[in-house]
């Protein structure tokens, strides 16, 4: 018998499914987690299959601790899993964080992110009462800095970083204000 995560939302937008993570995407998130691409994130072409079924039970166990989590982005009309993105507040990180990863290069560069976390931006600020959120987001990561850009998020070099990786930068997400009056 397999678990599910019972009463997690389920979150639309017009490409995608944001759901609860399931063992299935395993299938998809390996490789992402095990290859250069997720450098930024945990992984990277040293890591092997052990390590990226612990970055899946994370994120799953972060539902049942927290009461959110990251979401799996699933394509709508595809019904496969593109990324990840959602609310994520491990127990040393010293704020809120809003985080995402494309999984597979060819899902890049179309829009998914933005529209994710658009959406779970929304649901952190207006269903878990977040009066603020930053992403952490490595200097070196142009295409991560780019995507905070394009979502409004402004750099904030006085906030506080994850004591593990102090050279991340912080970048902070519009008020509640700004985005629930779009």
């Amino acid at each position: 018998m397999t678990a599910h995560l019972a009463d997690t939302p389920v979150l639309q937008t017009e490409r995608l499914i944001l759901r609860a993570p399931r063992a299935a995407d395993f299938e998809a998130l390996a490789p992402f987690i095990m290859s250069d691409r997720a450098r930024f994130v945990g992984g990277g072409a040293d890591k092997d299959i052990g390590h990226a079924w612990r970055v899946l039970a994370i994120f799953s166990g972060h539902w049942h601790l927290r009461g959110y989590g990251i979401f799996v982005a699933e394509h709508r009309a595809e019904g496969r899993p593109v990324g990840s993105v959602g609310p994520w507040f491990p127990g040393d990180w010293p704020e809120q964080e809003l985080g995402w990863t494309i999984w597979d290069a060819s899902d890049e560069g179309r829009g998914y992110a933005f529209e994710a976390v658009e959406a779970v931006r929304r649901h952190a600020y207006a269903d878990l009462g977040w009066s603020t959120a930053v992403s952490y987001i490595d200097p070196l990561n142009d295409r991560s800095r780019a995507l905070a850009a394009r979502l409004g998020c402004t750099l904030d070099a006085d906030a506080p970083r994850p004591d593990r990786d102090p050279a991340l930068q912080v970048w902070r997400h519009p008020a509640p204000s700004e985005v629930l009056a779009a």
